[in-house]
């Protein structure tokens, strides 16, 4: 798989990614707001509430992600972005999606990541916060033959994705691990498997092997 090593080129990627999941997912209803790539203490990224940049003498927000954690597989990146969306997207609809300091993600946040492609579980600390790409966004980025980012800054990152009130932004403990999922699909029709290690896959339909 092509991997993006340059800073330059994968700023522009995520602009890029932002725009396409708008598209995609959120039917163009959000206004790109700065994408920086920030050391983003103990959480995969931010979204603020309030506007971080001023440009032309026009306030913009800000989406954050992590920069010690760009090295993910990308539908971790996305999973990300989607996130920080979908904070993005319950604001402008005047929806509150976080409490207890703008940490504890609540129901409403839960409805909204479901929606646009993600599937949420909760934990004690920060609600329904954890958020994993569903098959449908797998789908889609087989689809699109998106590209990991193959650099990172040298950081502790958190393991969390996000919330919050001025600046939705979540916490945790320990540093992320390392996905080490594997996807096949048939080059016929498309079929996906996921495997935890390396494995010899046949599609039963076409009598082919799968690629990861």
């Amino acid at each position: 798989m092509k991997k993006l090593t340059k800073y330059n080129r994968v700023a522009g990627y995520l602009n890029s990614l932002y725009d396409k999941i708008n598209a995609d997912f959120f039917n163009n209803e959000l206004q790109r707001p700065v994408i920086t790539i920030q050391s983003t203490p103990r959480a995969y990224g931010h979204f603020t509430l309030y506007n971080a940049w001023n440009i032309q003498g026009e306030g913009t927000q800000e989406l954050n992600i992590g920069a010690g954690t760009l090295n993910r597989p990308i539908e971790y990146i996305i999973a990300t972005l989607i996130h920080e969306m979908c904070h993005q997207h319950n604001a402008v609809n005047n929806i509150q999606d976080c409490s207890r300091g703008g940490t504890y993600h609540n129901k409403f946040f839960k409805q909204s990541a479901e929606t646009h492609g993600l599937t949420v579980s909760r934990s004690e600390k920060y609600g329904w916060s954890d958020s994993l790409p569903s098959d449908e966004l797998l789908d889609w980025i087989l689809q699109n033959d998106l590209t990991d980012i193959d650099m990172n800054r040298n950081e502790y990152g958190g393991i969390c994705i996000g919330g919050g009130s001025k600046t939705a932004n979540g916490g945790a403990d320990s540093p992320p691990r390392q996905s080490h999922s594997r996807r096949y699909v048939c080059p016929s029709c498309r079929a996906i498997v996921r495997a935890t290690k390396a494995v010899n896959v046949i599609c039963g339909d076409c009598l082919e092997r799968m690629v990861v």
